[in-house]
């Protein structure tokens, strides 16, 4: 499958090397590909990963069968914008970025809480498209791993508008990362209670000193 990836940072490039090393065709789109390739964190990164090419949004958008959003969240609208609504038309679009302010300081806040979400952003930016939020409640190493903590038992979160592409993303997460237990939420706007999981997952990674945790839901 040909699958882009918005966004060169770690998410992106944890994301990028698992679907390559499983035979996808991966696209790594950025704002300028030649200042990207020249950084000295990402040249590195890219040499032990050759095979996934670095070009702009638009042309990363216009390869991609599937899009996953990997950019970070003040810089989303622009960059999709930037992708180009025609690329991105009757595609599934998987949303893991987060609406996080870092202006004041750590933690962040949030530029969007409690009556709308950066997910719900896109998708009116974007109506052609199936937006889908998940993978943005945990780290970039747990995101393609779950089983490495606690056997895989723990709980992934999806929202959105579409039943067909939800239910097709589930079967991504499961066929490429491994996921087992996926809890749909419901239509775009339950994005909004994952986002704003936010505000407890930093202060959890600071209480504990690690990211290596993930929400377990026991009824």
């Amino acid at each position: 499958m040909n699958i882009a990836i918005l966004g060169t940072g770690g998410v992106g490039q944890t994301l990028a090397a698992k679907l390559s090393s499983i035979g996808h065709t991966v696209t790594l789109g950025t704002r300028d590909a030649a200042a990207t390739l020249a950084r000295e964190d990402f040249g590195a990164w890219h040499k032990e990963n050759s095979a996934v090419k670095v070009t702009s949004f638009a042309e990363a958008a216009a390869a991609g069968e599937i899009i996953l959003n990997a950019l970070a969240g003040h810089a989303v609208l622009d960059s999709l914008t930037a992708a180009g609504e025609a690329n991105l038309s009757g595609k599934i679009l998987i949303d893991i970025s987060n609406p996080l302010d870092f202006s004041k300081g750590m933690p962040p806040t949030l530029f969007v809480v409690d009556t709308d979400s950066l997910a719900e952003q896109i998708q009116r930016l974007l109506p052609n498209t199936h937006v889908v939020k998940t993978l943005n409640t945990l780290s970039a190493h747990l995101m393609i791993n779950p089983q490495s903590l606690a056997g895989g038992d723990h709980h992934l979160f999806l929202s959105g508008n579409d039943a067909g592409a939800k239910a097709a993303v589930v079967g991504y997460l499961t066929e490429w990362f491994g996921w087992t237990h996926i809890i749909d939420l419901g239509d775009i706007t339950t994005a909004r209670g994952t986002e704003m999981i936010l505000a407890v997952w930093l202060r959890l990674w600071s209480a504990l000193g690690t990211a290596n945790f993930n929400f377990k839901i026991v009824q």
